[in-house]
C-alpha cells in the first residue's frame, strides 16, 4: 500500500517556528513597521545569513531600520533571566512524549563565545577562561542535551556568570530538565566539570555520571614519582581504580577510575600507547571499551554547537539580553530541525522510525527561511553612488 505524500514549504517551517517563539517570548508590535511578524522575519533572515541585524535590515527592502529593530527588541524583551526562563520553555516545548517515559542519557557542556568588549551592566557578565580567538573574555552558555538517536534535542540553556560555581550551573540545568519531564539515566560531562563541588553535588543528588579525568599531579621525573591522576595517564594497560579528589578548602570526593588504553594509530608524530582516563560514579561499566564507547556519545553535543554557529546572529552589542536571544534562537531553530525530521520526515518502519537527515539539511532549512524573508519583504538590489554607472 502506497503511503500518502505531503508537501512541506518554507512558509510551513517559518510559521511553525514563529508560533513556538511567539508563544513563549510574547513579543509585541512596536510601531506600524516593527510588527511581530516583521521582527521574526528579520531575526530568521539574520540567523540564516549569519549576519548582523544591520546587514539584514539593509538587505531587505521593506524591513525597518536596524535601530528600529533593536529598539523594538529592547522594548519588548524581558530582563535577562526572565528571557532565559522563556527560552527554556520554548526549547522543551517540542520534546516527544517518548523521551519523558523513561530515563535518558544527558550531556552537559559550556560553550564560550569570544568577546572583545566591555561589560554593559556588571563585570560578572564576562566569563574568564583560557585564551581562545585572541581573548580570555567570553559570554558563556551552558546547555543540556538529550542523547537519543533521532531525538537529539537541546533541553535547557543557562547564561553562566563569572564566578558562578559549576555545581550551581549543573543543578540549574537538571532542574530545568526535570521541569520539562526529562529524567537523566546518566550524565556525560566535559572535563571542565571535574571538580569536588560538581562531583559532591551529583553524588548527593544520586545522578550517575561519566567524565574524563584531566591529567594532574607530579610529573614522571619527580623524585617522589608521578602523583595525582597522572599516575593513570602513564599506564600502558587498561584497568580500574578508585581516586579521592581534594579541593583547596579540604573537601574531598571519591570516584571510580577507568583507564582505557589504545594505540595512537598513526596520529601525526605520535607513537605508542595512549591512556584515556575516565571518572565515574553510580555506573557499573562492563568493560573499559564500554566506557570509551559510551562517552563518545557526548561528542554529539559538539555537533549541536557547530550547528549553533551556523545560525547565530552576528553581533558586537554589549547587551547580554540580545546576545542570549541570538544564542537561544539558533538552538531553537536547530530543535525545530530535529523535530521536523523526527515527527514529519521520518519513514515509518517496523521497530522504529527511519531518519533521513539528507532530506532537509540544516543549512537548507536556513536557506528556505532566508528566501521566504526576501519574498515577503523584498530584496534590496541597488545602492546609491556619487557617479553615474558606466555605459
Amino acid at each position: 500500500m502506497r503511503r500518502p505524500q505531503y508537501t512541506i514549504t518554507a512558509k510551513d517551517l517559518h510559521d511553525h517556528a514563529a508560533r513556538l517563539l511567539q508563544r513563549h517570548l510574547r513579543l509585541r508590535d512596536h510601531g506600524p513597521k516593527c510588527t511581530v511578524q516583521t521582527l521574526l522575519l528579520v531575526l530568521f533572515y539574520a540567523a540564516a545569513r549569519l549576519t548582523s541585524l544591520a546587514a539584514a535590515c539593509a538587505a531587505l527592502r521593506d524591513a525597518p531600520s536596524d535601530q528600529a529593530v533593536r529598539n523594538a527588541l529592547r522594548a519588548t524583551l524581558p530582563p535577562l533571566f526572565d528571557l532565559q526562563h522563556r527560552l527554556n520553555g520554548a526549547l522543551a516545548a517540542r520534546l516527544p512524549q517518548g523521551l519523558r517515559r523513561r530515563r535518558q542519557p544527558l550531556a552537559i557542556d559550556i560553550t564560550l563565545v569570544p568577546y572583545h568588549g566591555q561589560f554593559l551592566y556588571h563585570p560578572d557578565e564576562i566569563y574568564r577562561s583560557q585564551p581562545k580567538s585572541g581573548t580570555s573574555h567570553f559570554h558563556a552558555y551552558a546547555t543540556l542535551y538529550v542523547i537519543r538517536k533521532g531525538q537529539r534535542f537541546t533541553v535547557a540553556l543557562d547564561y553562566v556568570l563569572r564566578g558562578e560555581a559549576l555545581a550551581d550551573v549543573v543543578r540549574g540545568l537538571l532542574q530545568r530538565a526535570a521541569t520539562a519531564g526529562l529524567r537523566p539515566r546518566y550524565l556525560l560531562l566535559d572535563r571542565g566539570f571535574y571538580s569536588v563541588g560538581v562531583i559532591r553535588y551529583l553524588q548527593a543528588a544520586r545522578y550517575p555520571f561519566l567524565m574524563p579525568a584531566p591529567c594532574r599531579g607530579r610529573h614522571a621525573g619527580h623524585p617522589r614519582g608521578p602523583g595525582g591522576t597522572r599516575v593513570f595517564h602513564l599506564q600502558k594497560r587498561g584497568g580500574w581504580a578508585r581516586y579521592t579528589l581534594r579541593d583547596a578548602s579540604g573537601r574531598t570526593a571519591t570516584v571510580g577510575i577507568c583507564v582505557k588504553c589504545r594505540n595512537y594509530r598513526g596520529q601525526w608524530r605520535r607513537h605508542g600507547r595512549q591512556a584515556l582516563v575516565y571518572a565515574h560514579w553510580g555506573l557499573r561499566p562492563s568493560s573499559p571499551q564500554w566506557v570509551y564507547t559510551t562517552y563518545r556519545l557526548r561528542f554529539a553535543i559538539e555537533t549541536t554547537y557547530r550547528q549553533l554557529r551556523q545560525a547565530r546572529i552576528a553581533t558586537s552589542t554589549r547587551d547580554p539580553v540580545l546576545r542570549l536571544l541570538f544564542v537561544g534562537l539558533a538552538l531553537l531553530l536547530r530543535n525545530e530541525w530535529v523535530w521536523w525530521h523526527w515527527a514529519v520526515f521520518a519513514h515509518p518502519r517496523r521497530g522504529g522510525r527511519a531518519l533521513d537527515l539528507g532530506q532537509l539539511p540544516f543549512r537548507t532549512l536556513l536557506a528556505w527561511l532566508e528566501h521566504l524573508a526576501e519574498t515577503l519583504l523584498g530584496f534590496c538590489s541597488q545602492t546609491n553612488a556619487h557617479h553615474p554607472s558606466p555605459p
